[in-house]
C-alpha cells in the first residue's frame, strides 16, 4: 500500500462492486497485490475474497457491504439492451450504493463509467475519421473529446452512465463525499482491440488497474472530478491532459488498427 501522507486520504479498506467482472477483477486484484484489504460486493462469490452476496438494486442487503469501508470501486453494471434494466441497475443500483456508502462514511467513491456517456461525437469529423482508422482524413492536430465535453450519448446505457456521474457531484457537493467517475475505455478478456473504434478507446489491463489505483491514491482535494480510462492508442480522441494533471495518471500501453 502507498506511503499516506498528510494531502492524502487514509484508505486501507476498499469495496469493489461486480469483482467477478473484467475491470472489477483486474483493479480489485491490482489493489489487494499493493497492500490494501479488498473485499466484494457481487452476486456471487469473488474466490479470494471476502464477499457480501447481493443485489445493488436491494439497498438493505447491500448495506453490511459496506461497513468499515474508507474506498468503494463501483464497478457493477448491466450491459444489455433493455431500457428497464438500465434503469433498474445502472441508476436505481448505483443509487444505492452512493446511498450506502453515504451512510456508511466512506471517504472516497470511485464510479465506473463510461466513454458511451459521449458516443455521439463519434458520429462526426474530426472524431470520425479517427475511429474509422482512416489515417489520411485525421486532421492535425486530430480532434479531441474531454472529460467536460457535453453529455452525448447514444442509448440508455450512457444516459444512465451520464446520472451515475451526476449523481457522484450530488454526493460530493452535497454529501461532502470525495467522488472521483472514470469514463472507462474498451478493455477485452483477450487484451487487445478487436477493431478501429475498438482501438481508438482501448485501455489495457495494465492501464485499467493503473487508473484506479490512481484515483483511490489521489490526493484528498480532489473532491469531484471526472477522468478519461483510456490508453496511449495512435487514433486516440479522448484527452488525457486532465487525467494526468488530476490523478497523475500516464498509460503504459497504446493500441493502433
Amino acid at each position: 500500500m502507498r506511503m499516506m501522507s498528510d494531502s492524502t486520504i487514509p484508505i486501507k479498506n476498499i469495496l469493489v462492486t461486480g469483482m467477478s467482472g473484467l475491470i472489477g477483477g483486474i483493479s480489485g486484484r491490482d489493489l489487494a497485490e499493493r497492500g490494501y484489504t479488498v473485499s466484494a460486493l457481487n452476486r456471487q462469490d469473488v474466490s479470494g475474497f471476502p464477499t457480501t452476496r447481493a443485489d445493488i438494486t436491494d439497498l438493505d442487503a447491500i448495506r453490511p457491504a459496506f461497513e468499515g469501508i474508507d474506498c468503494v470501486v463501483h464497478m457493477a453494471a448491466y450491459l444489455g439492451p433493455s431500457d428497464a434494466m438500465q434503469l433498474s441497475v445502472n441508476i436505481e443500483g448505483t443509487y444505492n450504493v452512493y446511498e450506502a456508502a453515504k451512510d456508511a462514511g466512506v471517504k472516497r467513491f470511485i464510479f465506473g463509467s463510461s466513454g458511451a456517456t459521449q458516443m455521439g461525437y463519434e458520429r462526426e469529423e474530426p472524431v470520425l475519421s479517427m475511429v474509422e482508422a482512416r489515417y489520411d482524413d485525421i486532421p492535425d492536430p486530430p480532434g479531441r473529446v474531454y472529460p467536460d465535453s457535453p453529455a452525448r450519448p447514444d442509448r440508455m446505457y450512457g444516459v444512465a452512465k451520464s446520472a451515475g456521474e451526476l449523481m457522484g457531484r450530488y454526493y460530493s457537493e452535497v454529501h461532502g463525499m470525495s467522488v472521483i467517475c472514470i469514463k472507462i475505455g474498451r478493455v477485452t478478456a483477450e487484451n487487445e482491440p478487436a477493431d478501429a473504434r475498438s482501438a481508438a478507446v482501448y485501455l489495457s489491463h495494465r492501464d485499467a488497474a493503473q487508473i484506479v489505483r490512481r484515483c483511490v491514491e489521489a490526493p484528498a482535494d480532489v473532491r469531484y472530478e471526472i477522468v478519461f480510462g483510456v490508453s496511449d492508442n495512435k487514433t486516440r480522441f479522448r484527452d488525457l491532459e486532465h487525467t494526468a494533471k488530476v490523478v497523475g495518471y500516464v498509460p503504459e500501453d497504446g493500441a493502433e488498427w
